[in-house]
This record gives structure tokens, C-alpha cells and sequence, in this order.
């Protein structure tokens, strides 16, 4: 692999820190300056190109170990700029209390192995189990697809054009990858035989965030600008259509054993349906009024399953009735449930916010959670999928990690 795929500059040592959507977006303008003391210039000068020093100043802080383990997963530094940095950080920004990991026993087991990714701060955002069995990842930051085989622990990446920020991951049946363009305004096919890659420009809108595809092989995406699109891969027709409701942030998606897409909307209390015909939208509104769904899954009885980001909770959905139930997550109102994937009438999803990151899982049957500790910490589990075999492929963003959690009885 050439030294150009492995280093990138210093101005990558950016840490996304998790916070809720207004915080971000109230502190995000509010300008901040570091304390004095060693290494305040390096740190500045590069992490202010790359993102504000409030992400810094806001962050829940890490050991100066901890600010070593994150910073090696983004760049590769001279032992001694490391040092410097790390040693910065670790005295200003040590450890603030957060909200810990709450831990529930079970009689399932679980074994959870990490990959660290071979171009350092590529910040993976969605992941993908092919049917081959290797697994996949966007390289949201550093515009690559990448393959990793779990048995070997062979990596290969794919370079997309400039600036493409891949987002979300899915795969057809002849075993092409498609991602959304999120930061070019596409959606993107790769051919892993030959590394090309077809581009299909948006229509119209902005920010396609996460494919799917049907059963009838038609792909389906949301959109940050409140939109749902549909492309034809046969014929490259694209078909886009706005939501019924105005400022709405079409987030996860899934399709039903009927066909039809559902969708979560991130910025409000709303759960969409979209007709695969006429691509008419039906919203159903939750009943908790600050409720904000951001990933969704679906059991084989075609019931609706949700991560409320803000609330801490994981919902429940019944598409023939309305009604909806909901549980409190293991860590509480502030543990962020993130990623959700579903095997059978298992949920599996995993809290963001706790430290460190945690699996959950939800026995729909019994009712039941069981909890486990991502070893890595997690560095936000944004999206999660599962494999044939009834195993979990998960994107470890922070931390610049792939996971595979292989489930026991």
C-alpha cells in the first residue's frame, strides 16, 4: 500500500464530540480560545483547519492516553508532535463526569472484534455485510470505500471522486456496492471487479443520506432537504418527492416484505410510509412532541422499530394499528441510542453517548435488554447492520473502527 494511502496531514486530528443537534448548532457559533500552555499552537493551528475549537472545548474529555488512542486513529504524527498534542490536550481537557455505561446481564454472548482502518481519520459512517461475506464501510472524510475480510483481516479501499463524502451503504444482487454522494449530491455505484464507479446526480434537493433497496431491485434514499428519492437502476430514472411536512430531515430507512419504505424523520415526531407506486407520503406523528427518531429497523411481522436519539428510547411502531410503545434505554435519558439493526425478533442498537459506547440488546418477546461494552469505546456507532448468519457489522466513527459482533446462544 502506498505511504500516500496511509498518512494524511495534521490538519485531520478532528474529534467530532457527541452532542445534541441544537447544542452543536448553538455552541458551533460561538467562538472559543484554548488556555496557553505546550503544544497550544499545534493543536490550534491544525485542528482550527479542519473544525471549530469549540468540538474541542465542549468535548467530554479523554485521559492523555485517551487523547493518544483517538488522535492515532485519525493521523500519523512524529512520536514527538504526538506527545505534544496529546499531552495538551490530556492537561486541559482531562476526563468530565458523563453519563456511564449501564451494564445488564444475559444469557446471550456475544464476541465483538475491531478493525482500525488503513486510511487514518476516514471517520466510517455506515457499514455493509455483503453476501460474500466480506464487510464494507464509507470513508466518509476521506471519500474511499473500503473491504475488509474477517477472516483474513485483509483490507482494500476504493478511492470515489473528490470530496464525495460517502454516507450511507448498500449492496445489489450482482454484487455492486451503491453509497449516497452525501457531500456531492449523488448516489454512486461501484463495481468491486474494477473499482469504477457510476455516478447518478440528484434531480433535485440536496444531501442523499440513506439507500435501500426493495425487492424489486429499485433503490430508495433520503435526503437531508426533506426529501425521498427513487432510481431505477436499469434505466438510471430518478424520481424525487418532498414530505407532505416542511423542515423535515428524512433520516433511516427500511422497506417491508410488501415493498413499501418507511422512514424515520430526525427533526420532528414523525414516522413516514411512501408509496412505491405514486411515491406518496403518509406521516404518522408519535406522541411524545420532542420524540426524534433517527435510525430505524424492522422484524419479519413488519413492525416498526426506532432509536429516539434525544429521549433516550427505543420505540416500537405497529404500521396496522398506530399504536406505538416505547422503552427507556439501560443508560438513560442521555445515552443517545443510535444504530439499530434487527435479527429475527431481536433488536440490537447501540447508545452513543455513554461512556464508553454500549451493544444493547432488546428481546421484543420477553422484554428484556442486555448490555455490553464496545471495546474500542464505540466513537459513535452511527449505523449497524446484520449479517446472513444472524451477526452484527458495526461502524465505530470516532475511533476509525469497523466491528464484527458474532452473536452466541
Amino acid at each position: 500500500m502506498r505511504q500516500g494511502e496511509l498518512l494524511v496531514s495534521m490538519a485531520t486530528v478532528c474529534i467530532w464530540l457527541v452532542l445534541p443537534v441544537s447544542t452543536q448548532a448553538q455552541r458551533g457559533r460561538q467562538p472559543v480560545e484554548l488556555p496557553g500552555g505546550p503544544g497550544r499552537e499545534l493543536v490550534q493551528t491544525a485542528c482550527s483547519e479542519c473544525h471549530r475549537l469549540n468540538l474541542i472545548v465542549n468535548s467530554s474529555g479523554y485521559t492523555q492516553e485517551g487523547w493518544n488512542d483517538l488522535i492515532a486513529s485519525m493521523v500519523e504524527l512524529p512520536a514527538d508532535q504526538g506527545e505534544a498534542v496529546a499531552g495538551y490536550l490530556g492537561t486541559h481537557f482531562p476526563v468530565r463526569p458523563a453519563t456511564e455505561a449501564v451494564l445488564i446481564p444475559g444469557e446471550t454472548q456475544v464476541s465483538i472484534r475491531e478493525w482500525l482502518l488503513p486510511s487514518l481519520g476516514s471517520r466510517p459512517h455506515d457499514p455493509l455485510a455483503a453476501r460474500d461475506g466480506s464487510l464494507w464501510w464509507t470513508g466518509q472524510w476521506s471519500s474511499r470505500l473500503g473491504r475488509l475480510t474477517p477472516s483474513t483481516g485483509a483490507m482494500k479501499e476504493f478511492w470515489l471522486p473528490e470530496n464525495s463524502g460517502p454516507h450511507g451503504l448498500v449492496e445489489d444482487t450482482a454484487g455492486n456496492v451503491w453509497f449516497t454522494g452525501i457531500s456531492q449530491n449523488y448516489i454512486g455505484m461501484l463495481d468491486p471487479k474494477t473499482g469504477a464507479v457510476t455516478g447518478y446526480p440528484l434531480s433535485e434537493g440536496r444531501g442523499p443520506h440513506t439507500p435501500i433497496f426493495d425487492q424489486n431491485g429499485t433503490l430508495w434514499f433520503t435526503m437531508q432537504s426533506g426529501m425521498v428519492g427513487r432510481l431505477v437502476p436499469a434505466t438510471g430514472e430518478m424520481r424525487i418527492v418532498a414530505t407532505p411536512t416542511a423542515n423535515t430531515y428524512p433520516y433511516g430507512i427500511v422497506v417491508n416484505s410488501e415493498g413499501v419504505p418507511w422512514y424515520v424523520d430526525f427533526r420532528g415526531n414523525r414516522i413516514g410510509s411512501v408509496d412505491p407506486d405514486t411515491m406518496e407520503i403518509r406521516e404518522y406523528t408519535l406522541p411524545a412532541p420532542d420524540a426524534r427518531p433517527r435510525r430505524i429497523a424492522i422484524t419479519p411481522d413488519d413492525v416498526i422499530w426506532y432509536t429516539d436519539f434525544p429521549r433516550g428510547y427505543l420505540g416500537r411502531f405497529d404500521p396496522e394499528t398506530g399504536a406505538v410503545q416505547e422503552w427507556a434505554s439501560p443508560g438513560g435519558p442521555e445515552s443517545r441510542p443510535y444504530g439499530i439493526a434487527t435479527v429475527g425478533n431481536v433488536v440490537w442498537y447501540s447508545e452513543s453517548a455513554v461512556r464508553p459506547n454500549t451493544l444493547v440488546r432488546f428481546d421484543t418477546e420477553t422484554e428484556r435488554f442486555q448490555t455490553w461494552i464496545i471495546p474500542s469505546g464505540g466513537g459513535v456507532v452511527r449505523h449497524m447492520v446484520a449479517t446472513v448468519e444472524g451477526n452484527l457489522v458495526l461502524a465505530c466513527s470516532a475511533v476509525n473502527r469497523v466491528a464484527l459482533v458474532e452473536v452466541g446462544n
